[in-house]
């Protein structure tokens, strides 16, 4: 659990942080979770967030915090997981005694003591019936901007109504993780917001409503149990006496809607419209800012969480990191120099030369293996070492950009692109993103992207009824570097190639189906 205090020039005051595993050994966590036997089910104790945020608030008191200066509060949490609170929950939540503990005071208050999250993957079945219910797969993605995935609230909900109906009859209300930490600060069920509702494949994402087909497919009377989304500028309310009591709160501060980890890291790294922040990590993680999304079977869109009538959308890429740095060790001696120097050395568009490099089972597009094609788009064994390191790398990126238009994005001529994760610190690579996308790269540093977005969001709320921006709120922060600007001609190069690349990744998909036919070729 982290906490980033903002002053009026957007400046970090104060950090703060509570590690679960360390400081809450009592709950048995590993990375705060608990992988269950089957290896599928992963919960979190409720009870551990809570006692995180008790302890994050004793630590910013001993050293002195001001809390009678906060205005406003905000929040982000990881997105998808979900917390059931049993029938009269919310009348104990709005009477807090401020001389106990928050999880004492709230210890009988949940149906369900250990959370479904993120990392969960044992809801296949909840999955298949959705589509079913809803007219397929795309159908699905058209209404909620995904196809239905295991770890989404909506197929978590109809797990529990499955194996536990008493368990769902007496919960009250359900709250993501996000709504749920707004719910202790406000002393009442705070709303779930657009944009972290928009991971649920429950809510109808242009019409900003729970879509009613989804909801009676997962449980009966669940439209009650969330209570209606809000934008995710909304106040939802001041902050409950207990903490006025309890730390010294002014209680005229604000509480404005919280939202996902993700919608929050995006508003930290300030995406405008027509930007891209891509993540180079052991996954590669692409967040995109749509106006007009087109939903498909890979990728998510979900509503933006810094204006109402636009949207993000997130691709996740497995084969990031750990295929550069596996190509690296097999061609370039263990050496990010010398892989730099292959890829300064060679040119842009690799001479035709195209490959894919999965070494585990791809997300988008689903295939697996090295497949390697020359200028003639023949099937060839193997490259010169220069060449396979650039074709990984234009590889990588080409894909990324071809998938991100196909869920609606267009690249503007005020298109910047926001690189973090460990390739951000790569030159020769960024340089190879720059001329793919036909952008500038900036670098940015994103330590703490979603907990900083949620201090913006927060000042932002208190000024959104008068039609400023986010943008304009936080234009004064500190800006990201400009790292590299796109080669003369890089266009033109690869605007063939990336048709080409399109052509051959379905074949790639094609042989994956039918591996007879490939091999007999």
């Amino acid at each position: 659990l982290k906490v980033i205090a903002i002053d009026e020039q957007l400046r970090v005051v104060h950090e703060n942080h509570v590690n679960f595993d360390k400081e809450l050994p009592e709950f048995g966590t590993q990375s705060g979770v608990n992988i269950h036997k089957d290896r599928l089910t992963v919960t979190s104790p409720v009870l551990m967030w809570i006692k995180a945020l008790d302890m994050v608030l004793e630590k910013m008191k001993s050293s002195g915090f001001n809390f009678s200066r906060v205005k406003a509060l905000s929040g982000a949490g990881q997105q998808h997981g979900s917390v059931y609170w049993n029938d009269g929950a919310s009348l104990i939540l709005q009477n807090l005694p401020p001389e106990v503990p928050l999880h004492q005071a709230l210890k009988s208050c949940f149906s369900v003591n250990n959370s479904p999250i993120w990392m969960d993957s044992s809801t296949s079945a909840q999955c298949s019936a959705l589509e079913e219910a809803v007219g397929g797969a795309q159908k699905l993605a058209d209404i909620t901007g995904s196809r239905a995935y295991e770890r989404f609230t909506g197929n978590q909900i109809a797990k529990i109504y499955s194996q536990s109906p008493e368990v769902y009859a007496q919960t009250e209300r359900i709250s993501l993780v996000s709504s749920f930490a707004a719910s202790l600060f406000l002393g009442a069920y705070a709303r779930i917001d657009y944009s972290d509702g928009s991971g649920m494949n429950l809510l109808h994402i242009r019409e900003k409503v729970w879509s009613p087909v989804c909801l009676d497919a997962c449980a009966p009377g669940l439209e009650k149990k969330l209570g209606h989304p809000v934008p995710c500028s909304k106040i939802l309310g001041s902050i409950s006496p207990y903490y006025v009591k309890r730390y010294g709160f002014n209680p005229s501060c604000k509480v404005v809607a919280f939202t996902g980890d993700n919608p929050a890291s995006l508003a930290g790294m300030r995406l405008a419209e027509g930007d891209i922040a891509i993540s180079l990590g052991t996954s590669d993680t692409l967040f995109l800012w749509i106006r007009e999304p087109k939903p498909a079977l890979d990728g998510h869109i979900l509503c933006s969480p810094v204006e109402t009538n636009a949207y993000m959308a997130l691709l996740c890429f497995k084969n990031g990191s750990l295929m550069r740095e596996k190509i690296r060790d097999e061609v370039a001696s263990g050496s990010w120099e010398e892989f730099s120097k292959a890829l300064t050395s060679t040119p842009a568009g690799n001479n035709g030369n195209i490959g894919f490099y999965f070494d585990v089972m791809e997300i988008i597009p689903q295939a697996v293996g090295i497949h390697r094609f020359d200028s003639q788009n023949n099937s060839v064994p193997s490259f010169p070492k220069e060449v396979e390191i650039r074709a990984l790398i234009e590889g990588q990126f080409m894909v990324k950009r071809l998938h991100a238009e196909q869920l609606g994005y267009k690249i503007l001529p005020t298109t910047r692109i926001l690189a973090t994760g460990g390739a951000s610190y790569n030159k020769a690579i960024l340089q190879i993103l720059s001329d793919v996308f036909s952008a500038p790269v900036y670098t940015i540093d994103t330590a703490n992207s979603a907990c900083l977005g949620s201090a913006y969001r927060a000042v932002h709320g208190l000024v959104v009824e008068t039609n400023v921006s986010l943008a304009d709120v936080v234009k004064s922060a500190p800006g990201p570097r400009l790292i590299a600007t796109p080669a003369t001609g890089a266009a033109q190069v690869y605007q063939p190639l990336l048709k080409r690349y399109l052509a051959l990744e379905q074949r790639v998909l094609d042989e994956a189906k039918n591996p007879t036919a490939a091999s007999s070729e």
